[in-house]
């Protein structure tokens, strides 16, 4: 059993406001798996690797990405055939370990692919991609949010859906992905559409739970946000209209919440003259709303996750460590942007037995960086950082 001795950093371990200075971490090679971490009397190691006094801090989990989709196209690019989407979800799986992303929740796969990809990176047959919660498909009723070509399983009925869902769960979906609102994306809805009913998503939930799966409602304004709580959803993806009787109820029920920021952020930002003017006001007019809201949903104590929306448009697979910057501009410390990663994206995803923080008995996963992320968000920013997935350096 040969081991690994990372040495000479500064660490953050992902659950406490602090550093750890001369920190070291023993590797397990075999696992991938930190053995020891301490910060005196380093211990013989078959290899050793000096970390030049930088700042080393968990990889970020992000848990609302669409890894088939193409941030350049207005509509997501979801009329792409199986193959040309697999190369571009292939792709996007090393931006995004490149950006620091070394786990995702997948929250919409054209063709399913996700999950076809979730097992050859569990088999070891993708490198340099993070490993994933596949969604497979999204559950979408007829004509709504998820009704693009080759995208979404297309329910009406409480019956529908659990047959959908058993189905998707029987090729291997782990996060189930339901559409409770419209959205910025769809000309002929709207935030504040209701779409799936709270039977129809009940059915959902039943299911995953089941499985003990989650699942992740697609939730931007009202009533369906209270629709898909009332459901007993995981989490709320956007939420950006979410008020107060909403959050007395997460609270009760442990809902997160996923703001996803900068998909909503980039259509304005970056969309004038290129997307059509009905998007573009949709999304400039809910931004200042939303952030208001996140940060009062944030103030009064509801798990904030981390996630990005990434293949939105002009929101390519970069953009992680962007929602980080978004969410302190708008209140969060750095710290507990941070925690949306570490403790609330794991936690989420139930994988925080092994993945989120740098501990004995979890994954070396870890980001090294030139900056202090507690003292600059912006730290994550770093085009060159390096990036090691179970002890490995993979960027």
């Amino acid at each position: 059993m040969t081991k690994t001795l990372f040495f000479n950093f500064s660490l953050f371990t992902g659950n406490k406001e602090e550093l750890q200075p001369q920190a070291w971490m023993l590797v397990d090679n075999q696992t991938g798996k930190i053995t020891d971490s301490s910060t005196s009397n380093p211990p013989a190691a078959d290899q050793k690797v000096d970390l030049a006094n930088k700042y080393v801090m968990p990889g970020l989990i992000n848990c609302h990405t669409h890894i088939t989709m193409d941030p350049a196209t207005g509509d997501g690019g979801t009329s792409a055939n199986v193959i040309a989407s697999t190369v571009r979800a292939v792709m996007n799986l090393h931006t995004l370990l490149k950006s620091g992303v070394t786990y995702i929740r997948e929250c919409g796969s054209t063709y399913d692919i996700d999950i076809t990809l979730s097992q050859l990176i569990a088999e070891g047959l993708i490198e340099k991609a993070p490993e994933i919660l596949p969604s497979g498909r999204p559950y979408s009723m007829t004509g709504g949010h998820g009704d693009f070509p080759n995208f979404g399983h297309l329910v009406d009925s409480p019956d529908e859906m659990r047959k959908a869902v058993r189905q998707g769960q029987k090729i291997g979906a782990k996060a189930i992905k339901v559409m409770a609102t419209g959205g910025v994306m769809t000309k002929n809805d709207f935030m504040d559409d209701p779409q799936l009913s709270i039977a129809e998503i009940q059915a959902a939930v039943d299911e995953a739970h089941h499985k003990d799966n989650i699942v992740a409602a697609h939730a931007e304004g009202n009533p369906g946000i209270l629709n898909a709580i009332k459901a007993g959803v995981d989490s709320i993806e956007h939420g950006f209209y979410v008020n107060d009787e909403e959050i007395d109820l997460m609270l009760q029920q442990k809902t997160y919440l996923t703001p996803t920021i900068v998909a909503d952020w980039a259509i304005p930002e970056y969309g004038h003259g290129i997307l059509p003017d009905w998007e573009i006001k949709k999304a400039a007019d809910a931004l200042d709303d939303l952030c208001k809201n996140i940060a009062h949903a944030h103030e009064r104590g509801v798990a904030i996750t981390l996630g990005t929306d990434a293949g939105t448009p002009f929101n390519d697979f970069s953009m992680t460590p962007v929602e980080l910057e978004l969410m302190v501009e708008h209140g969060f410390s750095n710290y507990e942007a941070l925690l949306t990663s570490c403790r609330n994206s794991s936690k989420l995803m139930k994988i925080d037995s092994e993945y989120g923080t740098l501990e004995p008995n979890k994954y070396a996963d870890f980001l090294v960086l030139d900056n202090n992320p507690l003292e600059d968000i912006k730290a994550l920013q770093q085009a060159d950082k390096a990036v090691y997935k179970k002890g490995q350096r993979v960027y």
